[in-house]
Order: structure tokens, then C-alpha cells, then sequence
């Protein structure tokens, strides 16, 4: 009896670090996997959009260089009597470029300083300094601070707090989030530039990146599954509602208020401008619609999984009970993000004090009302369709695992 409970443990043993491996081995071939089809989307995207870069007309063929500020020359500068913190006036400084072909080279540069182009450096400052040459002249001016090594500490910081936290599935998080960035610069965009519909386009990218985040984070399942239809039901259906009611309020890209220079773009590509703002709708939902579909179809797989025999109606109740519970703080989030991102706007909306009727007709104020209410309704309209098709998959016989 007792060698017969030492193999018995050993067996266990030996089955749970099989099980390990293999999993292991699976994860790294999704991974790999993952990697793979980005490096192939950034090698197609230059087939799919062969124009390049667009002609700098407005900068005059400016080129950038790192350097660094070794000196404050001369400066006039005073407070301003309005703005917190802000000083206007003018400075004169010698900076020291890094990149060939000026590497090592010092040169005085005028750096007039105001409200808008508030430039304010000292010595030791790193900035970015805009050149052009012209007609054996060379012009240089302080284009901006120099924030990219502070840039890329913040994205270590998030990557290592990321695996350190969620380990194994925190990689897959990043690698899924990695995909997405991909799709969206390397797919969408070049597929929107060559002029397919950008509605289509976003589409597109929606249902690759669902797919293929859900599947990495979860492995292909039957609550996968059900995860990804129901975001891309949500999704989809966010999209149709912004532009049911944008064409109903005469509002499209041509209101945004980068309109003018998707227009100078659009002149030397194949860019549709309606529908962009519709695309963006699209963009800005899939997070959260994944992040509901996704809650809803775990629970509703562990409810089945704790007890089989629940019926459907009850299953789909027990979904719907956990879907009310997470719709109020998740249309909240989506509301406030558009929110936050337009703080701008509403201030300037706000501190106007025009007529409600003038208020309410505004192109921004009816973009935003609209981006917000149609990712909304995507989200909330997510949980009956996820719950509905998570009960269909639980109660009938398909070959996937749970």
C-alpha cells in the first residue's frame, strides 16, 4: 500500500510538471506567434500604402537633431501678469548638437519665448533643435524639449510592473497590446491612407485585434469565443449607432477639428475624411467593450462549471444580475475618458456663456455627446448579447474546450 501511494504521488507529480511544460511550450509558440504575424503586418503595410511620407510643405524640409543647452547667452524675460507660472521674453543660448553631421559642433541659437511657444531652457537642458538648410545657409531654431529618455523610463516602468504583477499572463497582456499598436499604425491607418473606407478599415483592426488578444490571453475556448463575439457585436454596434446619428446630425470628419489637415493629407492620398470620426468610435470602445464581454463570459462559465445543470434562463439571468452590477461603472469610465480627453472644449464651452440653443448646436459639443453615448450603448448592449451567447455555448454540444 505504501509504494503503491509513493507512485501514485510521484505520477501526480510528474503529470503536473508535464502539464506545466506543455503549457509553457504553448504559451511561448502563441507568443512567438504573435511577434511574428506583427513583424509580417509592418512588412505588408508598405504594400498596402506605397506612398510614404507626405511632402513637409508647411516646415520647409526641417530636419531634427538631439542637443543639449550649454549655455544661457542672454536673456529678457518677465512673468506673466495672467498665466501661473509662465514667463515671456526672449533668450539667446549656445547648444551643443549630438547627431551627425553636427555631432560635437556648438551653435548660438534665438529663442524667443511666449505664451504658446514657451520654450524656457537653462544649461544642461536637453532639446531638440529643428535645422534647414537653404542656398548654403543654415537656420536653426529650439524645436522642442528633449522628453524621449523620460518617455521610455515610463514604459519600463509599466512593462516591469506589468510582469511583475501578472507574470506569465502579464507578457501575453503586453504582447496583445503590442498587436494591437501594430494593427492600428501598420493596417488601419496605410489601409485608410490607400482609400478604403475608414469604417471598414476600423473594422478591420477590431476584429483582428479582439481575436487575437482574447485568444492570447485565454487560449481558444468556448468562453473565448464568447468573449469575442460579443465584443465584436458590441463593437460593431457602437460604430452603426454614431453613424446613424451623425449623418442624423450632419456631423462627420469634416467637423473634427483636425479636419483641415486631414484635408492637406488627403490631397495626395487615397483618404476618405467622412467616417474617420465614426472609426475612432470604434478605436476608443474596444477596450472597455473586451474588458465587460470578457467579465461576463468568466463568470458565466464558472457559474456552469460549479453547477452544470443550471437551466438557460437562469444561467442568462445569473449573467444578466453581474452585467448590471458592471454596466454603471464601465459606461462611467467610457464617459469620463472622453470627458477628460476634451477637458479643453468643455471648459471653453462652459466659460462662454452663449444660449443653450447656441451650446447645444455646437460641432465639437455634438462630436463628443455622440462619441460618448455611442460607446455607451456598444458597451451596455455587450452584456445581453455576451450572456445570450455564452448560455447558447454552455447548453449545447460544441467541440471547444470550456
Amino acid at each position: 500500500m505504501g509504494k503503491k501511494g509513493g507512485n501514485n504521488k510521484q505520477n501526480s507529480k510528474k503529470t503536473t510538471s508535464t502539464r506545466k511544460k506543455l503549457n509553457l511550450n504553448q504559451n511561448f509558440i502563441m507568443l512567438l506567434g504573435v511577434i511574428l504575424f506583427s513583424v509580417l503586418l509592418i512588412i505588408l503595410s508598405k504594400s498596402i500604402f506605397k506612398g510614404g511620407f507626405l511632402p513637409d510643405k508647411y516646415n520647409g524640409n526641417m530636419k531634427y537633431y538631439n542637443a543639449v543647452v550649454t549655455e544661457v547667452l542672454n536673456e529678457d524675460l518677465t512673468k506673466d501678469p495672467y498665466l501661473e507660472d509662465v514667463e515671456v521674453g526672449f533668450q539667446k543660448v549656445l547648444v551643443k548638437i549630438s547627431a551627425k553631421p553636427y555631432s560635437g559642433s556648438t551653435h548660438e541659437i534665438e529663442n524667443p519665448i511666449s505664451r504658446l511657444y514657451n520654450l524656457k531652457v537653462k544649461e544642461g537642458t536637453k532639446v531638440i533643435v529643428g535645422v534647414i538648410e537653404k542656398n548654403d545657409t543654415t537656420q536653426m531654431t529650439l524645436y522642442s524639449y528633449d522628453r524621449s529618455n523620460m518617455l521610455y523610463l515610463l514604459i519600463a516602468i509599466f512593462v516591469l510592473s506589468v510582469v511583475a504583477i501578472a507574470g506569465v499572463k502579464g507578457i501575453k497582456s503586453l504582447v496583445a497590446l503590442f498587436f494591437t499598436l501594430i494593427c492600428c499604425v501598420y493596417l488601419m491607418v496605410p489601409l485608410m491612407l490607400r482609400g478604403v473606407n475608414p469604417i471598414l478599415a476600423g473594422i478591420l483592426m477590431s476584429v483582428l485585434s479582439i481575436t487575437v488578444t482574447l485568444v492570447l490571453v485565454s487560449g481558444f475556448n468556448k468562453k473565448t469565443l464568447t468573449a469575442i463575439l460579443g465584443t465584436v457585436f458590441g463593437v460593431i454596434i457602437s460604430g452603426i449607432v454614431a453613424y446613424i446619428f451623425g449623418s442624423l446630425t450632419t456631423l462627420s470628419g469634416l467637423n473634427m477639428s483636425e479636419a483641415e489637415s486631414l484635408m492637406y493629407i488627403a490631397e495626395d492620398t487615397g483618404l476618405k475624411i467622412r467616417g474617420i470620426m465614426f472609426t475612432g468610435i470604434l478605436v476608443a470602445t474596444l477596450g472597455a467593450v473586451m474588458d465587460i464581454s470578457m467579465s461576463i463570459a468568466s463568470s458565466l462559465f464558472e457559474i456552469h462549471s460549479v453547477n452544470n445543470k443550471i437551466s438557460f434562463n437562469e444561467l442568462f439571468k445569473s449573467s444578466m444580475n453581474i452585467g448590471k452590477d458592471t454596466i454603471g461603472t464601465m459606461t462611467n469610465t467610457l464617459i469620463l475618458a472622453f470627458a477628460g480627453g476634451s477637458l479643453s472644449i468643455l471648459i471653453l464651452v462652459f466659460s462662454a456663456n452663449m444660449p443653450f440653443n447656441k451650446m447645444i448646436n455646437l460641432d465639437l459639443l455634438g462630436i463628443e455627446i455622440i462619441q460618448g453615448l455611442a460607446g455607451s450603448i456598444g458597451v451596455v448592449l455587450a452584456v445581453p448579447i455576451t450572456a445570450f451567447i455564452g448560455c447558447y455555448l454552455c447548453k449545447n454540444e460544441i467541440k471547444l474546450k470550456k
